[in-house]
C-alpha cells in the first residue's frame, strides 16, 4: 500500500476521525489509518483491533469534547457504531441525521416529493399478517423499517409469496435478533413499498464541509432473477465510473436540499429505470459498503484509496485513476449462506474449491459462518472473456461446497 499513502497531518488538523466497531476491520482499513495517521476514537471495541500507534488514539472523552466544540466528520466501518454516536453525541444533530436514513419510512416521508406517486406503507410485525393484500401494488418489497444487509427483505408478486415471506420472517428474526443492535436492525416494524424497476447500483460518497457531494466509488448490483434481493455480486469498472459519477453527484446534491448535510459519509443504493430516473432504495449513514467491502474493492479495481480521499476531503482524479483499466471488471462475491443449512448444521466450507472457480481471485476473507449469515467475501478480477465465472457463481446456492454434520 505504500505507493498510495502519504503520511499527513491534514486529517488531524481537520479533526476528522474514525470510529471502529465490530464485526470486521480489514487490513486495508488498518493500513489506511496507520499510514495516514488518522485519529481513531479509542472505544473498548477499537482497542481490540490492535492499532499499534498511540499517537492516533483519541480518548472517548476527548473526542466528545472536541465534537462539542466543533463538529467534525466521523467515518465508521460498521453500523454497530451508531449506538456509540447516539449515546455520546446526543447533544448534536448527528443522531437525528443518522435516523433520517436508518428509518426507511421517515426517509420516504421526507423525500416523497421526489417520487410523488410512489407507494409505501409502514406496518408493525404484529399487524403484518393482517394486511389487506388487495390494497397493495402488484409487485412490492417487504423489509424492516430499520434494516441491514438484505436481512428480512423479500420481493413479493402474489399472495402465496407474501404468506411465505411472513413465515420466513418469523424464523429469520430468531436467527439474527442477537447479531446486531436495534439501531442497525429492528424487526419490530416493516415497510411495504412499491418495487422499483431498473438496474441497481451502490455507491460510496460524502458531503464535504461545504455540503457538496463527492462520489468515491460505484458498484453495479447483479441479481440472479427478477425476484432475487440477495447481495451475492457487486462489480465495478471504468465504464461504470465514467458514466455514473456525474449522474450520482448531481442526484446527491438534489437529495441534500432536504437535509443540508456537511462532513457526512454515506453508502447509497439506487435503481435507474428506463427513463433515466434515479429511484432511491436506501441511504446508509457514516459508512461505505458493509464489512469493509466497497472501499477495498475500489483499491483492488483501481489502486486508489477512497477512505483517505474522504478523510482529507479530496476528489478522485478519475482521469489518472482509470488509465489502463479498459475492459476490466472487479467484483465482490458475497458467499452468503444460501445452501439452506442452519449455521449449527455446517461443519466446514471448501474455500479452496470456491477459489478454483476463478481465473484471477484477488482476496478471500473467511467469515465465522456459525455466527454470521455468510461464509465470507471474495474479490475477483474478470474481463469479457471470463465473465461467465461471475454469472455462474451468481446462480449457485453453494450447497456443493458445504459439509454438514
Amino acid at each position: 500500500f505504500n505507493c498510495l499513502y502519504q503520511s499527513s497531518t491534514f486529517a488531524a488538523e481537520m479533526r476528522n476521525m474514525i470510529l471502529l466497531d465490530k464485526p470486521y476491520v480489514s487490513d486495508f482499513l488498518k493500513d489506511t489509518i496507520l499510514q495516514n495517521e488518522i485519529p481513531v476514537i479509542e472505544t473498548e471495541v477499537a482497542k481490540s483491533f490492535d492499532l499499534n500507534n498511540d499517537s492516533i488514539k483519541v480518548s472517548e472523552i476527548d473526542a466528545i469534547e472536541q465534537y462539542m466544540e466543533k463538529p467534525f466528520l466521523i467515518y465508521t466501518n460498521s453500523e454497530n457504531a451508531i449506538d456509540w454516536v447516539n449515546k455520546n453525541l446526543s447533544f448534536s444533530e448527528l443522531p437525528d441525521k443518522i435516523d433520517i436514513f436508518k428509518d426507511k419510512f421517515r426517509f420516504r416521508e421526507i423525500t416523497k416529493t421526489l417520487l410523488p406517486n410512489f407507494f409505501y406503507q409502514k406496518v408493525s410485525i404484529e399487524d403484518l399478517y393482517n394486511v389487506d393484500y388487495g390494497s397493495l401494488p402488484a409487485k412490492f418489497v417487504l423489509k424492516p423499517v430499520v434494516g441491514f444487509f438484505s436481512m428480512g427483505v423479500y420481493t413479493i408478486e402474489n399472495k402465496e409469496q407474501f404468506d411465505n415471506a411472513c413465515e420466513a420472517i418469523k424464523k429469520e428474526i430468531t436467527e439474527v435478533e442477537d447479531l446486531f443492535p436495534e439501531s442497525v436492525l429492528d424487526t419490530s416494524s416493516f415497510i411495504i413499498e412499491e418495487y422499483l424497476e431498473g438496474e441497481e447500483f451502490a455507491f460510496d460518497a460524502y458531503f464535504n464541509y461545504r455540503g457538496e457531494a463527492v462520489v468515491l466509488g460505484i458498484m453495479k448490483h447483479l441479481f440472479a432473477s427478477p425476484t432475487d434481493v440477495s447481495d451475492r455480486v457487486y462489480f465495478t469498472s471504468k465504464e461504470i465510473i465514467e458514466t455514473y459519477v456525474p449522474v450520482f453527484e448531481n442526484y446527491l446534491n438534489e437529495l441534500n436540499s432536504f437535509f443540508d448535510l456537511k462532513n457526512f459519509p454515506l453508502h447509497v443504493e439506487v435503481r435507474i429505470n428506463d427513463k433515466a430516473e434515479i429511484l432511491p432504495i436506501e441511504v446508509n449513514p457514516l459508512r461505505f459498503g458493509a464489512w469493509c467491502t466497497s472501499a477495498d474493492l475500489a483499491y483492488h479495481a483501481f489502486g486508489y484509496n477512497s477512505i483517505s480521499h474522504l478523510i482529507k476531503q479530496q476528489k478522485p482524479d478519475w482521469e489518472t485513476i482509470l488509465k489502463g483499466k479498459e475492459g476490466k471488471r472487479c467484483s465482490i462475491v458475497i458467499l452468503n449462506n444460501s445452501a439452506g443449512y442452519a449455521p449449527n448444521e455446517i461443519k466446514s466450507v471448501d474455500y479452496d474449491r470456491i477459489l478454483g472457480r476463478f481465473s484471477k481471485p484477488l482476496e478471500l476473507r473467511k467469515s465465522d459462518f456459525t455466527k454470521q449469515p455468510h461464509f465470507g467475501f471474495l474479490f475477483v478480477e474478470t474481463d469479457e472473456s471470463n465473465w461467465y465465472e461471475i454469472e455462474k457463481i451468481l446462480l449457485d446456492d453453494l450447497k456443493g461446497y458445504v459439509e454438514v454434520g
